[in-house]
């Protein structure tokens, strides 16, 4: 059976979340960090490689835990919103929402008339349990569904307030990175003009009672977002932990060799 809102109301009551990022399309790679304690994950389809069939594989993977999955669609387009929902997200992650008007129309996308105008075809999809679950669904989705927007361009922080005040969005969500390449410092987030830029989002956030997330990156850690009002925190992915892991092992190796020298 699908689980939909408990993520969504731990958030709103003010409970940190911790996720990670799926972006390798490895399904018993998920598993493992599913079985070890996170509360979601976020099957990337923005910057990863999978398919909606790949993602389905993930949210498979996580069933029966209790870690909750979410997935970013590539853009903000309703018909890659429908395909997330249909295939089982608990909650979409939108890019690059800049303006009131995108946001309204990413929460549009996400519920069905006459919130919205999410397409409906509730008898096949994997969303209700393939039919088996329509009737639950259809009453309780538009209310339980976690709709997070991506904040990560100037004009989305100038915006910001304006954006905080669309009714449906639950998550306001600094997109570091992006955010500091649209200032001209790419990569630079310990920048204080990009510090300024990410403060004017959180205090926004936390001042219109919407739920503040971020990734962990230079300028914040964890401990850091947590003081600013963070609650979703997705630190980590699949690749940073294969890669981290294989770093430290073969240096550890390297260095046994070395010492027999």
């Amino acid at each position: 059976m699908l689980s939909y809102g408990d993520l969504k109301a731990r958030l709103v009551a003010g409970q940190p979340c911790f996720g990670f990022w799926s972006q390798l399309s490895a399904s018993m790679a998920t598993e493992i960090l599913a079985e070890a304690g996170f509360d979601c994950v976020m099957v990337d389809l923005e910057h990863g490689a999978g398919s909606y069939r790949d993602a389905v594989a993930q949210f498979q993977a996580v069933k029966g835990t209790a870690c909750t999955p979410l997935l970013r669609v590539p853009w903000n387009d309703p018909v890659e919103i429908k395909r997330a929902l249909d295939s089982g997200a608990a909650g979409v992650m939108i890019p690059a929402v800049s303006s009131p008007e995108e946001a309204a129309a990413a929460v549009a996308a996400c519920k069905y008339p006459p919130e919205g105008l999410r397409g409906a075809a509730p008898g096949i999809v994997r969303a209700t349990a393939f039919g088996l679950q329509t009737d639950d669904y259809l009453a309780t989705i538009n209310e339980k569904l976690l709709v997070i927007a991506q904040i990560e361009t100037l004009r989305g922080v100038e915006a910001i307030e304006e954006i905080a005040a669309v009714p449906g969005v639950d998550v306001l969500f600094i997109g570091p990175m992006d955010l500091s390449a649209d200032a001209g410092l790419l990569g630079q987030t310990e920048h204080p003009d990009v510090q300024a830029l990410i403060e004017r989002v959180e205090t926004a956030a936390v001042a219109a009672g919407r739920v503040l997330g971020s990734i962990v990156f230079p300028g914040r850690s964890a401990a850091q977002l947590l003081a600013r009002g963070h609650r979703l925190i997705l630190g980590h992915s699949d690749v940073e932990f294969v890669r981290n892991g294989a770093v430290a092992a073969l240096a550890d190796l390297r260095k046994l060799s070395s010492d027999l020298r």
